[in-house]
């Protein structure tokens, strides 16, 4: 199971992008103890060193629905601005979404086309005479190289395997980032209410509590309660 998770200051200030970088943190963190794997997909950088603006992650593992529950939607983070003390603000929002994840490329060699041909430019009668220069073509993408490197024909061949899984590999990364572009427009819808999470401080201490604790709290209340009134 893979899920394409994206971490996001949204058009927040400076602030946000310094709580994105703590909470990409945290979350990876996170995710090892539970033993899911993932894969930073694209990054973007803050304005500033040491801030990040958005991040894309790939999770990688068999069930991390739970995981999940207590993550997506809009983080808080309650505390004073180390970039503009006199700021009165002091909560900051940003969001966590799923994004959906476009159709994997899957790279097999028996879908490759192979061509020989001879190779171009000089280099003597054995590299202008002789087949040696191939043509390898992955048919599902239609994405093609030509490698006439060496005066081996094997090598070529093997060379171009080798270039042409990165270039197939690189037309997926570009869906990636052509979704990523299109939704944009989640950035906009960070909830300035109702965080999933809240942190506080400049040490980022984690004040999340598991809302079904107070539900059983309040439930164990309630039968004391009807206890109490059998009694009198």
């Amino acid at each position: 199971m893979e899920k394409l998770i994206q971490i996001t200051s949204g058009r927040g200030p400076l602030e946000c992008q310094w709580v994105v970088s703590k909470v990409l943190k945290t979350f990876l963190e996170e995710a090892k103890n539970n033993n899911i794997d993932y894969e930073i997909i694209h990054r973007e950088n803050g304005d500033v060193n040491m801030t990040v603006k958005s991040v894309s992650i790939l999770l990688k593992g068999k069930d991390f629905k739970e995981f999940l529950k207590t993550w997506l939607g809009s983080i808080c983070w309650e505390g004073k601005s180390t970039f503009r003390k006199l700021h009165k603000r002091s909560k900051w929002f940003i969001g966590i979404f799923e994004l959906e994840n476009p159709e994997t490329i899957n790279f097999n060699e028996k879908d490759i086309r192979f061509q020989t041909t001879r190779s171009q430019g000089s280099g003597g009668q054995n590299v202008n005479k002789v087949n040696t220069a191939v043509r390898a073509t992955h048919i599902p993408t239609n994405e093609s190289v030509f490698v006439q490197d060496t005066r081996s024909q094997l090598n070529n061949k093997t060379l171009s395997i080798i270039r042409l899984k990165e270039r197939v590999m690189n037309v997926y990364i570009q869906q990636l980032e052509n979704r990523l572009k299109e939704t944009w427009n989640q950035h906009l819808q960070v909830e300035r209410g109702n965080p999933v999470r809240t942190f506080s401080g400049t040490d980022f201490k984690n004040t999340y509590q598991d809302k079904s604790f107070k539900k059983q709290r309040n439930s164990l209340k309630n039968e004391l309660k009807n206890y109490s009134n059998d009694l009198n």
